[in-house]
């Protein structure tokens, strides 16, 4: 591995690994989020504070801090460095050393990361998960469906090296939903605009 591209691997961990959600929801008052809903620091649980100002802004800062990451690395390394810095926030969202290697789902950070490497393939993403969200009204659900479908599209659009980072990637957002893939089963995966037993 050249030293760009270890570079580029800390760069992202690094950036993808400040825990926004956590942060925000403590500067707004609501203490510590990892002791509400479902304990984690991305934006579903941010919403649980009843703050959508909040949950949006998580949103926004973890989709940016991976997209960032990603950019960055391309403008000082270039593409492959860039695939790496990406991929490197959305692992450090999900397990930062900070928080003992508990942190997010990486659905904000891997439209972020998408986003940055490949425009049309973000909004392919965003539809996707919108029109499951719709459908199912289970976020968890549609964080899966985008997570398992975009690998496919990118290789069938002739990005086989996006292909292959965000099949790695969705693979962990998959890991990280194992709870929510044994609620869905059961049926009793919490849908939106219903509250949580």
């Amino acid at each position: 591995m050249g030293i760009e591209n270890i570079y580029s691997l800390f760069l992202g961990y690094g950036l993808g690994s400040i825990p926004f959600g956590l942060l925000i929801a403590k500067f707004a008052g609501h203490g510590d989020i990892r002791k509400i809903g479902s304990g984690n620091i991305g934006a579903t649980n941010v919403l649980r504070t009843g703050s959508k100002k909040l949950a949006i802004a998580t949103l926004l800062l973890d989709m940016a801090k991976a997209g960032g990451a990603a950019l960055l690395a391309a403008y000082l390394f270039g593409f492959i460095p860039s695939l790496i810095a990406g991929g490197a926030a959305l692992f450090g969202h999900c397990y930062p050393v900070w928080l003992k290697f508990k942190g997010g789902k990486g659905v904000a950070a891997y439209f972020g990361v998408l986003l940055a490497v490949s425009w049309p393939l973000a909004l392919i993403a965003a539809a996707l998960w919108l029109g499951s969200v719709l459908g199912t009204r289970l976020v968890s659900l549609s964080g899966i469906v985008t997570a398992t479908a975009i690998p496919i599209a990118a290789y069938f659009m002739g990005q086989p090296q996006i292909a292959v980072l965000s099949a790695v990637l969705g693979a962990i957002i998959i890991l990280r939903h194992r709870e929510n893939v044994s609620r869905i089963l059961a049926g009793t995966e919490p849908k939106i605009g219903t509250k949580k037993t």
